[in-house]
């Protein structure tokens, strides 16, 4: 018997690709545009002198950022779990709460790598199809017959948003196990979950620094619910590894979290442009989602999606596509600086006139 017959065999998650080319832009992962705080930049150009301080594990609580955190979010610190990055974060979450013979529900079209952690971690699940409008269908989450439930609010990569309220009636309906709700987009103009984890003792609301803080390639994401909830959390990952982030990272994500008004700039500033895409692209006679997040769900009415990909990446515009049923047709655009999307539209344009549609 070959030793492979005991390898845990899945088909794992594919990122957005990481060109190495220059001169390009970067439309096809969701990042931030616009740099970190400035505070980040001038701690990280003051850590090379306390570089001695790498010999050092990190604090394996982090409890400097646990305590930002909690002042931010107006939580007890028992409230707050760190991981690296929100993906880090659901990982965990999947392993930790999804231990049933019950199936867990998601959507068909909505964040990718929820269905690999479920086959990773060998946990029944069940995906919901959105509806002709790439809307989730609520009463299929009412059911109650499941081992745990995972809303994407925002959805990706659709962009749509629902209300608090909204979300809420699927909570409600489902006390009996853990309801995740993937907040990773949630300040591009989605409404926040989190007061309901004071109402609620089963709510896991999951946000990132990745997107809105411009901290992508630092990996810092956040967990937050009921004490309780917390606590079981806590107690897997401490069965997997004590040390999850680094020293500089606990240091530069809390700096994030004191500049608020920076915060609030870069992220009017991208809802601006989404919004100006948004009309430039309905010009060119596309048609979209109502995006509530940093980036387009778009589709034109003629050309296929594939052929525009193809296109802008040879223009050097990187946008992401996915080859898969019911959103084969779409592009999913990043939501960059003016410029960026002004080259964009640019090239949509003249390579549209040019095809004569």
């Amino acid at each position: 018997m070959s030793w492979e017959s005991n390898v845990r065999k899945v088909v794992p998650y594919v990122p957005g690709e990481q060109p190495k080319a220059a001169n390009i832009i970067k439309l096809n992962t969701n990042e931030n545009p616009y740099p970190p705080a400035p505070g980040v930049k001038e701690a990280m150009e003051r850590y090379t002198e306390r570089s001695q301080e790498l010999r050092l594990y990190p604090s394996p609580t982090v409890e400097n950022l646990v305590k930002d955190l909690a002042e931010y979010y107006k939580l007890a610190e028992e409230q707050i779990f760190v991981g690296v990055g929100s993906d880090d974060v659901l990982a965990t979450a999947f392993l930790t709460f999804f231990h049933s013979d019950k199936p867990v529900l998601f959507p068909d079209i909505t964040y990718s790598f929820y269905e690999v952690w479920a086959q990773l971690y060998d946990v029944p699940y069940v995906k919901k199809p959105l509806d002709e409008d790439f809307n989730i269908v609520k009463e299929d989450y009412l059911g109650g017959k499941n081992g745990g439930v995972v809303i994407t609010n925002p959805n990706a990569p659709t962009g749509i948003a629902r209300s608090r309220e909204w979300v809420e009636d699927i909570i409600r309906a489902n006390s009996d196990c853990v309801v995740i709700v993937d907040e990773a987009y949630v300040d591009f103009g989605g409404e926040s979950c989190l007061p309901l984890i004071e109402k609620y003792d089963n709510v896991l609301v999951v946000h990132t620094f990745s997107k809105s803080r411009s901290l992508a390639g630092l990996r810092v994401g956040v967990g937050m619910g009921s004490k309780k909830l917390i606590q079981y959390l806590n107690d897997v990952k401490f069965s997997i590894n004590s040390y999850t982030i680094n020293r500089p990272t606990l240091e530069y994500a809390s700096l994030s979290l004191k500049d608020e008004p920076y915060f609030r700039k870069c992220v009017d500033q991208i809802c601006a442009t989404r919004e100006w895409t948004m009309e430039e692209l309905r010009k060119l006679d596309f048609t979209m989602t109502d995006s509530k997040t940093n980036f387009v769900f778009a589709k034109h009415k003629d050309v296929p999606a594939e052929e525009l990909f193809e296109m802008l990446k040879q223009k050097g515009v990187y946008v992401r596509y996915f080859k898969a049923p019911r959103i084969n047709e779409y592009l999913r655009i990043t939501i960059g600086t003016d410029e960026e999307m002004q080259v964009l539209i640019k090239e949509l344009e003249l390579y549209l006139k040019n095809k004569n549609v």
